[in-house]
């Protein structure tokens, strides 16, 4: 089955993935992590997201369209990217999200939807 991990990261660590002085380490603890996913063959997709700063937000209200600069959620963490994985069940997917290299922010796990026919 086909889980989505929703990386949440704090407004610490994406100062520190985009700082040119903290960058390469920020990202190197997420090395081994992303290996050992791609060497299981659980990896179906993924990204990582550029800050919230650059996001813009399209909310559809009383048939109109309206734009904003900045996240759909305004909150102290934010989305910093996401795997989809492929694994038996729930319980490995938690286990996978528990892996993942992150002291500010946190994972959510969420089962995909089928794919509409």
């Amino acid at each position: 089955m086909h889980y989505t991990l929703l990386l949440y990261q704090s407004p610490n660590d994406f100062a520190a993935r985009n700082d040119p002085k903290t960058r390469e380490a920020f990202l190197g603890s997420f090395v081994p992590y992303m290996k050992a996913m791609r060497d299981a063959g659980i990896v179906v997709g993924g990204a990582g997201l550029q800050p919230p700063q650059v996001a813009t937000s399209v909310k559809q209200r009383d048939g109109q369209r309206q734009v904003q600069d900045g996240p759909f959620a305004d909150t102290k963490e934010q989305l910093g990217g996401f795997f989809i994985i492929d694994v038996p069940d729930l319980d490995t997917a938690l286990d996978w999200a528990s892996r993942f290299p992150t002291e500010g922010g946190g994972v959510e796990v969420r089962p995909n939807m089928p794919p509409l026919e």
